[in-house]
């Protein structure tokens, strides 16, 4: 699947919040939830076509309304974003990823403690 922008991106985040949802309610979410200005319809519905070109996006239509859904769950998007930067900048290390974020002090021992955790836990269910 061909990768998302960053706008493109901040759109899809909307539309698994939302989902269904058209194109004016992802410009009242930014609006509304995030406080920004109203961004212009087309601006959106261009952007919701080209992240339904790249096979992220499906959609009903009733007249000509068009209502978004997603095909692609953020979990599995999620995990395809981290691996794709861990082969990218860590040589395909998750060890390396976590020495790198325990040293930029951006992952404290609790949390770290609780991966741990939540590694026995899911080892033990394995067995």
């Amino acid at each position: 699947m061909e990768k998302l922008t960053k706008a493109e991106e901040e759109i899809m985040r909307i539309i698994w919040e939302l989902e269904p949802c058209t194109v004016g309610d992802i410009r009242s979410y930014i609006e509304q939830e995030q406080g920004l200005p109203k961004p212009p319809h087309s601006t959106i519905s261009t952007l919701v076509a080209n992240i339904s070109k790249k096979g992220y996006l499906s959609h009903k239509t009733y007249g000509r309304t068009f209502v978004y859904s997603a095909l692609v769950a953020k979990e599995d998007y999620s995990r395809g974003r981290l691996k794709r930067l861990v082969n990218h900048f860590f040589e395909g290390s998750m060890n390396s990823l976590v020495s790198f974020m325990l040293q930029e002090e951006e992952l404290s021992k609790e949390e770290l403690s609780d991966l741990l955790q939540r590694l026995d836990e899911a080892e033990k269910k394995q067995k």
